[in-house]
Formats: structure tokens, sequence, C-alpha cells
């Protein structure tokens, strides 16, 4: 770790985990680019085919499109700044820049679980309650929830973290690819026992509660779906699978990220210690519109009709 005498000097931060990549970073710049682009149009097609179409004016899809803006905020929190440090000799991002990062990246992954849970609360309600669903899930409280979506995640990471932005700095080279809370915490002149604190209070606020949320609202979706119809079964896995695979792989990307940093095994290439913390902010954002556009019927035969309608 680099050490500088006054800790008031410290003005920004070196992302060290770029290396000297020569040539090649003129095809990285271009295949992230590329990435990054097709996640915002995926989501914002998603967005628009739903807000166009009156018939996709319902809670779920009202909440998909919560999920959407939630994928393209997670990726502009990785993605500009990652193609910006392609072509600089320095590395360099300023104490603000990074701290805005992080609030950006943090306050999008309980984000993620908390819509999760909103929209597995919406398919307990809708095959558990169905004569009520119309009384409970107003177009109102719809907006509420996702608006206690945003609150819950923003103030979920304000608690866990914002001692950081007191902290002194005595170090200034982070390596990796992006301002990671761990490894800024590590450059303080200090480490403060809030440090472990923030991490199992983040742990606890951004996936045990909205997870706990989800597994409840399944748990009581499978008990109902046990007494019901073939076909009411067969509708009800339709529309749960592409959230299973959400939460699924939402749990793979949490693994990678928790074993880079708890387990690191000096065996393991340093790519790959630098690609697996950004697992979630990779596939994550793009399995969403794929998964909801072809899974869900009524947005899969609405790409039908409107592909035959221009060919």
């Amino acid at each position: 770790m680099e050490k500088m005498g006054n800790s008031s000097e410290i003005v920004s931060f070196v992302l060290a985990a770029y290396g000297n990549i020569g040539e090649l970073k003129y095809l990285y710049f271009i295949i992230i680019l590329i990435w990054y682009l097709s996640i915002c149009v995926a989501n914002t097609v998603l967005i628009v085919v739903i807000r166009v179409d009156r018939r996709l004016h319902e809670p779920m899809y009202i909440l998909l499109c919560n999920l959407c803006v939630n994928e393209i905020n997670a990726s502009t929190s990785l993605y500009p700044l990652l193609l910006s440090q392609m072509f600089s000799d320095s590395h360099e991002v300023t104490v603000p820049w990074c701290f805005l990062q992080m609030c950006c990246m943090y306050t999008s992954a309980p984000a993620e679980f908390c819509s999760l849970a909103a929209m597995a609360y919406d398919r307990y309600v809708s095959i558990c309650h169905p004569l009520r669903y119309n009384i409970i899930m107003k177009t109102e409280r719809v907006f509420l929830l996702i608006l206690l979506v945003w609150l819950y995640s923003f103030l979920s990471f304000i608690f866990s973290f914002s001692f950081i932005f007191s902290l002194k700095f005595c170090g200034r080279i982070i390596h990796n690819t992006y301002c990671d809370h761990q490894l800024i915490i590590r450059l303080s002149c200090s480490v403060p026992i809030q440090s472990f604190i923030s991490n199992i209070s983040f742990l606890l606020l951004s996936v045990f509660i909205p997870f706990s949320l989800i597994l409840v609202s399944y748990m009581k979706i499978l008990r109902v779906c046990r007494k019901t119809s073939k076909e009411n079964k067969q509708k009800a896995v339709t529309t749960c699978t592409p959230q299973i695979v959400s939460v699924s792989n939402l749990f793979v990307g949490c693994i990678f990220y928790f074993i880079d940093f708890k387990f690191v095994v000096s065996q393991v290439p340093d790519e790959v210690r630098i690609v697996l913390p950004m697992y979630l902010l990779i596939f994550q954002p793009m399995l969403t519109p794929f998964m909801y556009g072809f899974k869900l019927p009524k947005i899969r035969l609405l790409f039908k009709r409107k592909s035959i309608a221009l060919f």
C-alpha cells in the first residue's frame, strides 16, 4: 500500500488493476462498449414495449420496468468509468467520482433484491389471492412500492457505508478496476471498527431481508400450487420462472464476490479475481430483459406480432 505523509493530499485514487494491456485495449474497449450498449438497448426496449402497450399496464410489468431501470443504473455505475480508463495512462479517478460510483453501485444491489421481492409479492397476491388482486395491487400502491424500494436501497447504503466519506486516507492505490468499498477502507490511515459492522449490516439489509421476503412469498405460492389444477400450476411456473432464475443468478454473483475477497486463492489468476466480483454487473443486466422478454407470455406474443407486422 502506498503511504503518504499528509492524508489531506489524497484527492484521487489510482485503479491499479488495469495493468499494461498494450494494443489489446482497443479490442477490450470495443467489446465492453458493445456489451454496455446492448444492455442499455435491451432494457430500454423492454421498458418502451411495456410503456406503449396498454395491455401491459399491469402491476407485474410496471415492477419489471423498475427492475430494468435498475439494470441500466447498475451498468452505468461501472461501464462508463471502465471505458474511460482504457485509454488513460494514470488510471486516476477523483475521490468524489469514486464515492459517486460506489454510491450508485451499492444502491443498485439492494434495489435489485428489493425489486425482485416486490415482484415475488405481486406473484403471491396474483396466485394466492386472485379475487383481491386488483384491490391489493392498485397502480398507486405499485408506484408507492417502487418508491419504497429505492428509498430503502439508498438508506441501506447510507447506513452501511456513510462512515467512509469521513475517513482520512494514507494510500491511493486501489487494486481493482472500480472503486470497491473494502479496498477503499484499507487505504484509510486507521481501519475503523465500523468496517466489519458495515459489511454485516449491508449483507443483512441488502440480501437477507429481501431474500427472506422472496422465500416466504414463493413458499406460500408453492403451498397453494400443490392444491390447484395442472393448468394453474403451469401458469404459476411460467410467470415465476424468470424471477427464480434472476434470484439464483444473484446468489451465484454474491458467492463469487464473497469468495474473491474472503478466500483469495494465490493460484487463481489476477484476471479471474478481478472479473469475479463484477459477475453480477456483467451478466445480470442482460439476463433480465431476455428472461422476461422471452418467458412472459404477453411480452413474447407482443414481440411476435410486432415482428410479423414488420416483415
